[in-house]
């Protein structure tokens, strides 16, 4: 008797802003899901006037929208990760706490998005404070890059032995694990390192790609991670598959000229089919 199999693809849900040049923020997460073969789904907490020289205008969507999103996608669909990006203002960074505890979602990526590669301002002050206190521990992990790790630490970072001094800083202000991004220092290597509270630190170097395509790096890496692990992989291996994708498609749109700035990654040099799940 033939029996019927039903399924399922796996769902990732990005929480961020919107980027008018489809490089960075919503869109890198979406196109990243996608050529990872898993699902994935948005709610909007910004739009941006962007391309990849800089960021001319952002507007926050409301509150009550940000909200409404969130909740359409988790009352609909069973979202096995969740990305979070930019959050403009205190008022999405809280809704997003209010959501966690509301649906518990047991895989969330937050990318504390401050400045862009550009140097833009992205985010308001009195939100960074909301973002600590009320999401550090209730996510994963975090993944700031140097310049906002120093921020969020407090201290300069110029080498590998800092880096592990501010990720301390931020483990001890309550998160669970922390990504610290090496990419924008000085040197033929570029390292990133998982640092946690129970096992020794991760260390992810590669050789420093010549490319000024670097625009989204940090969306589409963290969207990465969430990708893996809607995919079943745990925190170390999830990581290390983020890696070596973002690896891959920095090299694969290194020699590709889109736009006038810092040009985007090729997301697409090796996309996998959407994958089901049995249910």
């Amino acid at each position: 008797m033939k029996i019927n199999t039903t399924f399922r693809y796996p769902v990732a849900l990005t929480i961020a802003g919107s980027d008018s040049s489809g490089g960075a923020g919503i869109q890198a997460d979406l196109k990243t899901f996608s050529a990872l073969g898993v699902f994935g789904t948005s709610a909007i907490t910004s739009i941006t006037a962007q391309n990849t020289q800089g960021v001319r205008g952002i507007h926050a969507v409301s509150p009550e929208i940000v909200e409404g999103q969130i909740h359409a996608v988790f009352e609909d669909l069973t979202v096995d990760a969740v990305k979070i990006g930019m959050l403009h203002n205190w008022e999405a960074a809280r809704i997003v706490a209010c959501s966690i505890d509301h649906f518990c979602p047991s895989k969330i990526i937050l990318d504390p998005v401050m400045i862009s590669t550009s140097g833009s301002k992205l985010i308001e002050d009195e939100t960074i404070e909301v973002i600590v206190k009320e999401l550090f521990h209730r996510v994963t992990l975090i993944t700031p890059n140097i310049d906002e790790a120093a921020f969020l630490s407090g201290m300069q970072i110029r080498n590998e032995e800092e880096m592990e001094m501010a990720a301390q800083k931020l483990l001890v202000s309550g998160c669970r694990a922390v990504l610290m991004k090496g990419g924008h220092l000085e040197g033929k290597e570029m390292a990133d390192i998982l640092f946690t509270h129970d096992e020794a630190p991760l260390r992810l170097a590669v050789p420093t790609i010549q490319t000024q395509n670097t625009h989204g790096t940090g969306c589409t890496l963290s969207s990465a991670i969430a990708a893996y692990m809607a995919l079943g992989k745990e925190l170390p291996d999830a990581v290390r598959a983020a890696k070596d994708y973002i690896t891959a498609a920095l090299h694969a749109g290194a020699n590709v000229e889109t736009g006038h700035g810092h040009g985007p990654l090729n997301h697409f040099f090796d996309p996998v089919p959407l994958i089901k799940i049995e249910v």
